[in-house]
């Protein structure tokens, strides 16, 4: 069974900065269609970034200029780079492939606040 494992999660002050990074023990990873989402206090979860096998990469509006997604294939991890970070990024973060077709894995916590 596939299995992910988010990390680098923590307390970080508006306008910081932080990495987010996530494991997938998965065979043939480079050939996934990759995704960070996010899931806010009270709110529904929701796709922040994706990133194509070729590296192509998507943004969610809300992070676009600020969040950076990346992948290691020889490493089968996925990053998401995140800057100018604001309270409304408070949430926890989650990979998956696009669509969300693995299990979740148990999310990295991020809280923006001073």
């Amino acid at each position: 069974q596939v299995q992910v494992v988010e990390s680098g999660g923590g307390l970080v002050q508006p306008g910081g900065s932080l990495r987010v990074s996530c494991v997938a023990s998965v065979n043939n990873f480079r050939h996934y269609w990759m995704a960070w989402y996010r899931q806010g206090p009270g709110k529904q979860r929701e796709l922040v970034a994706d990133i194509a096998p070729g590296g192509n990469a998507n943004y969610a509006d809300s992070v676009k200029g600020r969040f950076t997604i990346s992948r290691d294939n020889s490493r089968n991890t996925v990053y998401l780079q995140m800057s100018s970070l604001k309270p409304d990024d408070t949430a926890v973060y989650y990979c998956n492939v696009k669509g969300a077709p693995w299990p979740w894995g148990q999310g990295t916590q991020v809280i923006v606040s001073s």
